[in-house]
């Protein structure tokens, strides 16, 4: 073993604390460095003992035959101390890259799929902190401690049984976090860094335009793609806001004035307020065009970022299982390796037996808050009539903002339950496991949070009704969020003491590293997404009902950009941040929402008063409208599915890039199969027959 260098310059205040040799040993000539950086902080318990300390550093440092993550670890301040510091050599970042499948700057200027063998043909490949972004390396430090497993049955050191009994290929990582001997596994922030990008990220004065290259180098792909697309939907709200205030304020609405007035014409003109006939046409029309282009130029950026950050070719399927994996000790039959193994047969069984029941009675319990939803409407409703004062004006929204509290209570119930269900179904890749938890989510959602619009809209035809309900809920939602994410986030970092506000830079470097550790964990971007869901399907569905939608919507994401920047930099500890190619299942949720607008579209225009009257006024029968109805909903389909025919998912020049790269890596494994059949020429018999 190869005694490692005295780290220098911003690292070497962590090896003066101990002492030069405090940093694990690597054998390999080309890790050696001067310059070891500290990527991850692993906090442990303070009842561990020294034994248990000195024998997870010692698997985190071991050989990746042997069961460990190949990494360089130090103890902090002393091996009695609960923190270990976790660095990486040069040659793990550099294998990892290529088994993750990510693409780096050739020597041509290309992007390439990385290849270990072909190295040295790659830019940047003697300076890690250039070659590979602050994000990408952590991630790698996470993923090879995740691939930690146990070669046979052993006994964890100074950890009583059962609780230190550890089975054959189980992720030592995850023992450890269920046996409480880990407490945190965290990414490191860089001081300098982080001060940099909240410049440039939310203290800028101008209200526009956000560093997306910086955010991906520093946060990572998962982080960077919401903030990118939470950018680019904010951008796109200006042409429906500026069509709903012109709507609302400048269009006249439809004026009825036939001598005598029946009910439904009183009825009508109690309501003026609503859109006329034209712009209901309108306003339903651009919603359904407007969210087609929208998506569609979306994917269409989603694929240049892409490509710009290296992550259009990434690689899961023949990875090692998620560490939550478990089943039966085997070889899988495509890798080969050792590992657990689990039937498809019984998970699907799980997930029928189990899970689908479970999401069943979640929607049942949103029935029955929509049914208790109406008894209150109609209760208040006949109370304020009964008293025909303006003082009981108020109640009339009573029911729709207590209803709104019970969906929001009964989707923080449900999303805890998703997580559950999930786990117990048992998926091998993360990106399944990832899609099955948004999926769940995602249709409780959609039913928790649409189901009542469109009985409203639908089964009751009540366009007034509806009208009432959409500006509760944006209204409801704007102050809210506004509380929650501008007003909480102050109040917390003027008055509550931040993690390093006491801290000088004098201050020896393991303190700063504690510092870190004690904030709050990130709770990830699941919120976020089903906001902005959420926010999509009341601008794609109903906007046609109340144009103000989208300008409101506009105003709350102005303010969001901002204070998710100031509370990821700020008030939480500095999450993982996986590479990814795009938004996943995000992605498909939204082009669902945007083609069934389609039809929700045509139906209010179909249903809202004023279409009504201008049928009863051209004697058509109800059957007549229906047919209109759906021939204009299929032809708007048809407009749509043509509109997303015409532009392409990605741009030219990345298609041509992506084919280029798979064209390359074709040629590569021919050469190698060559290669390797050239060897096995020049081997004798014996030694082709494995004798």
């Amino acid at each position: 073993m190869t005694s490692q260098k005295e780290p220098q310059g911003e690292f070497s205040t962590l090896t003066k604390v101990t002492g030069p040799s405090s940093w694990s040993r690597v054998s390999c000539p080309c890790c050696i460095s001067s310059n070891i950086e500290p990527l991850v902080l692993i906090q442990l318990a303070e009842s561990v003992q020294p034994l248990t300390k000195q024998w997870i550093m010692s698997m985190i440092s071991a050989p990746v035959m042997a069961g460990g993550a190949q990494l360089l670890v130090h103890p902090g301040e002393d091996m009695k101390g609960d923190m270990i510091v976790v660095a990486a050599p040069r040659c793990t970042l550099l294998r990892v890259t290529e088994d993750l499948g990510l693409c780096k700057t050739y020597q041509d200027d290309n992007m390439t799929a990385f290849s270990f063998d072909d190295r040295d043909n790659f830019r940047n490949i003697d300076d890690m902190q250039k070659f590979l972004t602050l994000a990408e390396r952590q991630y790698i430090v996470k993923y090879e401690l995740d691939s930690m497993r146990a070669m046979e049955d052993q006994r964890i050191p100074g950890i009583p049984t059962p609780k230190g009994k550890l089975k054959a290929r189980v992720s030592i990582l995850q023992k450890l976090e269920k046996a409480g001997v880990i407490r945190n596994v965290t990414p490191l922030h860089e001081p300098k860094l982080l001060t940099a990008l909240g410049k440039q990220w939310y203290s800028q004065k101008s209200l526009w335009g956000q560093p997306l290259d910086s955010i991906h180098a520093y946060f990572g792909g998962t982080i960077a793609y919401y903030f990118s697309f939470l950018d680019y939907y904010t951008l796109s709200l200006f042409p429906p806001a500026i069509l709903g205030l012109f709507i609302t304020f400048f269009v006249p609405s439809a004026n009825f004035s036939s001598g005598n007035k029946t009910d439904s014409e009183r009825a009508l003109k109690d309501f003026d307020d609503q859109p006329s006939v034209s712009s209901y046409m309108v306003q339903a029309v651009f919603s359904m065009l407007w969210s087609t282009i929208f998506m569609e130029l979306w994917k269409r950026r989603s694929a240049a970022l892409s490509y710009r950050w290296g992550t259009f070719n990434l690689a899961e399927q023949f990875q090692e299982p998620r560490p939550g994996f478990h089943g039966e000790l085997g070889i899988n039959p495509v890798t080969g390796r050792q590992e657990p193994l689990f039937p498809d047969w019984k998970r699907r069984l799980r997930i029928g037996l189990v899970s689908v029941p479970v999401v069943g009675v979640f929607l049942g319990l949103v029935v029955m808050g929509m049914a208790g939803f109406y008894f209150c409407e109609r209760l208040v409703s006949n109370w304020h009539k009964g008293s025909g004062s303006y003082f009981t004006l108020p109640l009339l929204y009573i029911p729709s903002i207590a209803h709104i509290v019970y969906t929001n209570v009964l989707g923080n119930i449900y999303r805890n339950v998703a997580l559950q269900l999930t786990e117990s179904e048992n998926h091998r890749e993360e990106s399944s496991f990832d899609y099955h938890h948004t999926t769940k989510v995602l249709v409780f959602t959609f039913f928790n949070n649409f189901a009542v619009l469109f009985h409203i809209a639908f089964f009751k035809e009540d366009m007034p009704l509806l009208r009432k309900r959409l500006a509760s809920l944006l209204i409801v939602t704007q102050v809210v969020n506004q509380f929650t994410e501008v007003v909480v986030p102050f109040l917390v970092d003027r008055f509550l003491t931040s993690a390093d506000r006491n801290l000088k830079e004098d201050d020896p470097e393991v303190d700063h590293l504690q510092a870190q550790g004690s904030l709050p964990a990130f709770p990830g971007l699941f919120a976020e997404y089903i906001e902005l869901l959420v926010q999509f399907g009341y601008l794609s569905l109903f906007s046609c009902v109340y144009p103000l939608t989208a300008p409101l919507l506009l105003l709350n994401n102005l303010t969001e950009i901002r204070t998710d920047a100031y509370k990821l930099c700020k008030l939480f500890n500095k999450p993982f941040s996986a590479p990814v190619a795009n938004m996943g299942v995000w992605q498909l949720a939204f082009e669902v929402l945007s083609f069934i607008s389609v039809m929700s579209n045509c139906w209010l225009l179909l249903l809202s008063p004023r279409v009504k009257e201008l049928t009863q006024e051209a004697g058509l029968s109800s059957s007549q409208i229906l047919v209109i109805a759906i021939i204009v909903e299929h032809v708007l389909i048809m407009v749509k599915m043509i509109l997303a025919f015409m532009i392409p998912d990605e741009p030219d020049w990345v298609r041509i890039e992506r084919e280029r790269i798979e064209y390359h890596s074709m040629q590569a494994l021919k050469k190698q199969k060559i290669k390797s059949s050239r060897v096995d020429d020049k081997l004798p018999p014996k030694a082709k027959m494995g004798e």
